[in-house]
């Protein structure tokens, strides 16, 4: 079971299985009052209220713990809790509903408003965002709430080589180059009246870039080996990983195109910026999978585990992680030895080294448990049981 917990600034919640406690939690093993969780500024304090069972962070036992906002997750009893800031604004309002899109984070809930805010204009819309991070799916939301008639095209520029993005982008006539027999409607034609997203834009060749600006421009387009254009009608949704500001300025990418495609920025954040979403998000993979591989939950084990990785592939990368996870479990629930983690693709992050005094004070932070402790300052329980001994 997985519960999230939205947390005002400043508020304190206590979660558990009686009528006294803020948040009611609906498992026999979770005590009456369990514990408490107050987001201060400096992180998500959660102490252990003298419960039965205990209250566990990363698969240590602990009394009290300074966790990071973001993705802050505990266990206690058989339930998974992942907590959350709330703003002040928010209340109880329901986020707002985008198709495809999975998530009631701070983070994506922006995303969310800013999608239904311009879905109905025909501005051009840059979708950026780390690989993995649902950018097409924003394309494909913005091109359903938009209520264009036209098709939805997408196209990758990044797929096709620079001989044969001219035709790609804008069709050709007959006898325009060798093999082509027939004329063929380009990208744009296609998608007139409706939305063409251009994924990975930033690979176009300087001289794609210089047609495409034209295009983006005056809506006209030319078929290669043709004399007469054509006026299309198309909302352009472009997207990219790579830091397009950044290549402007090295001038591997166009000013004028950049400020064209980019009149409307959407910024999509990394799965390690918004880990509270990842319950939902796993309920909604699992879901997918079910025809084929069956019906299958997380145990509160195994989301702790998923919650502290860092996800350098973002929800591409939970996908893969949880289809591997479905097909090999031997329950229906999957366990933490089902999950196979990349863990030479993990961001590493070199841990910060020490002082004996900082690493007491990190000991006493969670529960004098070295295990937890160790943990947390990303070294092995070897080194930090070193540390302790230098400050004793």
């Amino acid at each position: 079971m997985t519960t999230t917990v939205a947390l005002l600034p400043g508020r304190s919640l206590t979660l558990g299985s009686g009528k006294a406690a803020s948040i009611g939690i609906h498992d026999r093993t979770v005590s009456a009052v369990h514990c408490k969780v107050t987001l201060e500024r400096h992180g998500v304090v959660v102490q252990d209220l003298g419960s039965k069972n205990g209250l566990f962070i990363g698969g240590g036992k602990v009394t009290e713990a300074v966790l990071a906002v973001s993705g802050a997750a505990f266990v206690i009893g058989r339930t998974s809790v992942v907590l959350r800031s709330r703003d002040a604004g928010e209340g109880g309002s329901k986020a707002c509903e985008v198709p495809g899109l999975v998530g009631d984070s701070a983070s994506m809930r922006r995303v969310k408003q800013d999608i239904l805010q311009v879905a109905r204009c025909r501005a051009p819309v840059l979708v950026q965002g780390e690989s993995g991070t649902g950018k097409d799916l924003v394309a494909r939301a913005l091109h359903q709430l938009g209520g264009f008639k036209g098709a939805y095209v997408p196209l990758n520029a990044a797929a096709f080589p620079d001989s044969l993005s001219d035709s790609e982008l804008f069709g050709h006539s007959r006898g325009a180059f060798t093999g082509a027999v027939s004329a063929r409607p380009g990208a744009f034609e296609q998608a007139d009246g409706g939305t063409l997203f251009l994924d990975e834009v930033a690979e176009l060749s300087p001289a794609v870039q210089v047609r495409l600006l034209r295009v983006v421009e005056d809506g006209r387009v030319r078929p290669l080996g043709g004399n007469k254009e054509t006026r299309v009608r198309v909302r352009i949704v472009s997207a990219s990983w790579a830091d397009l500001p950044e290549r402007v300025a090295q001038g591997r990418f166009r000013a004028d195109l950049y400020h064209r495609l980019a009149t409307i920025t959407i910024q999509l954040p990394a799965l390690r910026d918004r880990k509270s979403d990842i319950p939902a998000l796993c309920e909604a993979l699992l879901a997918r999978f079910s025809d084929e591989l069956g019906f299958k939950t997380v145990s509160p084990g195994a989301m702790a585990r998923l919650i502290d990785h860092d996800w350098p592939g973002n929800v591409r990368e939970l996908g893969g992680v949880l289809y591997r996870a479905a097909l090999t479990a031997t329950s229906a629930s999957i366990m933490p030895h089902d999950l196979v983690l990349a863990e030479s693709f993990k961001k590493r992050r070199r841990p910060h080294l020490l002082d004996p005094t900082e690493a007491r004070q990190l000991y006493e932070l969670h529960g004098k448990n070295k295990s937890a402790a160790a943990r947390a300052a990303r070294v092995p329980r070897s080194t930090f049981r070193g540390w302790l001994e230098r400050s004793a």
